[in-house]
């Protein structure tokens, strides 16, 4: 998600609000990538059947799996060392996504 059209939206999710208006094909990409985070193993061929039939491809599918599962690594190697972002790569502060549940 880059340029203006999405920035309300990228911000939205920054901090943790999981509906920022998206369009519903980017909406059910999105889901499909937080049902990878939260728990793969909940991926089903209806979800997958549903991005088809809204116009992903399956290497779009393939390579919002593959970005979705390594973010999720990243994260959970970050939490388990402690790291957290320089302050210059959050230059308007840590995210509410972040902070909420601390």
């Amino acid at each position: 998600m880059q340029g203006a059209e999405f920035e309300q939206a990228a911000e939205a999710l920054r901090n943790g609000d999981l509906d920022p208006g998206l369009p519903p094909r980017e909406r059910l990409l999105l889901e499909f990538a937080g049902t990878i985070a939260r728990a793969a193993y909940r991926v089903t061929d209806e979800q997958v059947a549903g991005l088809r039939e809204v116009g992903w491809t399956d290497e779009q599918i393939a390579e919002a799996a593959y970005v979705a599962a390594l973010f999720s690594l990243f994260v959970r190697l970050a939490d388990t060392f402690g790291i957290e972002p320089p302050a210059a790569y959050e230059p308007s502060g840590i995210p509410g996504a972040i902070t909420r549940d601390r």
